[in-house]
């Protein structure tokens, strides 16, 4: 009989239901639970099939396609599993591929679902029609139209083996008619065919035994050893930090490790770059040895001299040692396998100076941060509203951002602790992630607290309407009774690019493409149904945020009015970087206030060198 549960659907097809139903079935013996997705004509055959599908697996239909690849993007990022998501041909296609190229650039395994108009239409410029396999060819390690019903065996098994195998997207297109064809579990034992199977374990790739010593001998005879770790440090993170016991040395993060290893511990100095710490800043700078760990963290000018220090390099792929910075030893493989095995060789430093400063430097470090956040803004000192939450963030959240400044403080002000995870657009950095990675991380993890940080700019692109998301699936995303809370920064400034036409190109604010309209986010949740909060003083965020961690029958949107002329002041402010700020004021109308601020702000810095020094 075919699949058609609860009487619904098409009942004219065999035995193994349609080609759109096979898929969905494979996909969930292949592990899927959740398929992110907007409808459209283009994929007709799988709305039906997941609807005989009976949730096996689950369809989660956001407001557009971008956020449904960015869903999926999330989901692999929180849970180390393949994301999915599906759109119709034409437009919606087009629409997955900001989502996609997040997954890209961040080596996230992500499998796309893509309809197509019917094969014989191909190739007749037919409304919608456009061509996928090349639209969809950079952005995929793996992509595949699908030609016959026998096919979409071994397209399944290929496309998610593919994606989990080079933490990297594929793309599957479907033309309307093969969807809805009966599915053929198997193909045709002919000339030509393809038996494919389900199943994936990821390797342990191992360096060779000379390799490891070559290293050891680097690291045990450097004494000022920096480590910088990225995301492919994640699941190594013990690891990590026994290698800096042994070696007296301080941890830094890419961004994309912001919650690994925890910012609780003496050592961790924090993120490197632009929006990092000077502790981190200065431990890379007068590094005898670099000791990089699943990274591709781009930045030259956060990185020592060529020439300067030593470096070793662990990742998985060979492809990306030795790209950003001469390397000494190249250790092809698994971060944690890798460690373990480079540990016994490890020797212990006897001489802790180092480390010692290193530790100075990050409580220095931790006190400079307490005091930006204590000063004034107008009306509101942005920092205070992370260092705020910083004191009252509950065990096990998750935390998401968004590009623009309100991501310098999620980098600086919050002290993450074991347990707690984070995630952002890493190398894309594109605007709009943040709300919808909140969504899939709570999908993922319903037992959860999840906190979005967002700028204004991004939230008016995207995240307002990701709110109507919540808004359908609120019932099940708040049935464990945990906070699930949207920080909305409102300064009516896209403020990062603010700051860079300043500080990169000596141009003062063009009020043109940088001003955007005051918009009551607490009002507009309100009009959802939620909790709205709006806040624009430090005296009271403190109790802002408890009333918002309290909330846990509906979800939050605090909404906190912000200066936007407070500087994300750098670790490291170089000739050119001060220069270009001076040269932007002559057309500022507030640059009296971001002078002084700049100033209160590097004032604090220096007060705490110089007790730190007594």
């Amino acid at each position: 009989m075919a699949m058609a549960s609860r009487g619904k659907g098409r009942t004219d097809a065999g035995p193994g239901g349609l080609v759109a139903d096979y898929v969905l079935r494979r996909l969930s013996e292949w592990g899927v639970t959740r398929i992110f997705g907007y409808p459209g004509d283009g994929i007709n055959g799988f709305l039906g099939a997941f609807d005989r599908a009976e949730g096996r697996p689950e369809f989660i239909q956001p407001r557009h396609e971008e956020m449904a690849a960015f869903m999926a993007t999330a989901h692999a990022k929180f849970t180390g599993d393949l994301g999915v998501c599906i759109a119709t041909s034409g437009p919606g296609a087009i629409h997955l591929l900001n989502g996609l190229y997040d997954a890209k650039l961040d080596h996230q395994p992500v499998l796309a679902l893509v309809g197509q108009q019917k094969r014989y239409s191909v190739g007749a410029d037919y409304q919608q029609e456009i061509d996928l396999n090349t639209l969809f060819k950079d952005v995929s390690a793996y992509v595949t139209t699908v030609m016959h019903p026998g096919a979409a065996r071994h397209a399944i098994d290929r496309a998610v083996r593919i994606a989990l195998a080079t933490r990297g997207v594929s793309t599957i297109v479907f033309p309307e008619d093969i969807q809805e064809e009966e599915a053929m579990e198997a193909p045709p034992r002919n000339h030509g065919s393809v038996f494919s199977s389900i199943g994936y374990v990821e390797p342990q790739i191992m360096p060779r035994e000379e390799q490891l010593l070559q290293a050891a001998d680097i690291l045990n005879e450097g004494q000022r050893i920096a480590m910088l770790v990225g995301q492919g440090a994640a699941k190594a993170e013990q690891e990590v930090i026994e290698v800096a016991e042994l070696l007296g040395c301080g941890v830094a993060k890419a961004l994309l490790a912001r919650a690994h290893p925890p910012d609780d511990l003496p050592f961790v100095t924090g993120s490197l770059g632009l929006l990092g710490t000077k502790p981190s800043y200065d431990m890379i700078m007068r590094c005898d040895v670099l000791f990089m760990i699943g990274t591709s963290f781009p930045y030259a000018e956060w990185l020592p001299e060529e020439g300067s220090c030593k470096c070793v390099e662990i990742d998985i792929d060979a492809r990306y040692i030795g790209h950003r910075y001469p390397v000494d030893v190249p250790l092809a493989g698994e971060s944690k396998a890798t460690l373990q095995a480079l540990l016994p060789l490890l020797n212990r430093k006897s001489d802790r100076a180092w480390r010692e400063q290193i530790e100075s430097n990050v409580r220095e470090w931790w006190t400079v941060v307490e005091s930006r956040a204590g000063q004034h803004g107008d009306p509101m000192n942005p920092q205070a509203v992370l260092w705020e939450l910083n004191k009252r963030l509950p065990e096990r959240t998750i935390l998401t951002a968004d590009s623009g400044s309100s991501t310098n403080w999620w980098a600086r002000q919050l002290k993450l602790r074991k347990g707690m995870d984070a995630s952002l657009s890493g190398t894309l950095a594109t605007m709009g992630p943040a709300t919808p990675y909140a969504i899939a991380a709570r999908f993922a993890y319903p037992d959860r607290p999840v906190i979005a940080t967002i700028g204004d700019g991004a939230f008016q692109m995207n995240g307002m309407n990701e709110m109507i998301t919540v808004k359908r699936y609120q019932e099940r995303l708040m049935a464990d009774g945990v906070p699930l809370i949207f920080c909305v920064f409102n300064n009516q400034d896209l403020n990062q690019v603010t700051w860079e036409q300043r500080v990169m190109a000596g141009d003062p604010k063009f009020e043109g493409s940088q001003r955007i309209p005051d918009v009551p986010f607490a009002r507009y949740a309100e009009l959802l149904g939620f909790k709205g909060i709006f806040c624009d003083s430090e005296q009271d965020i403190g109790r802002a945020w408890e009333e918002a961690l309290a909330t846990t029958d509906r979800p939050v949107v605090l909404e906190v009015k912000v200066d936007p002329n407070i500087p994300p002041l750098p670790p490291h402010i170089r000739f050119d970087q001060a220069k270009h700020m001076v040269s932007s004021l002559a057309g500022e109308s507030e640059a009296w206030d971001m002078m002084k601020n700049a100033m209160k702000g590097k004032a604090v810095e220096f007060k705490a060198a110089v007790s730190g020094s007594d």
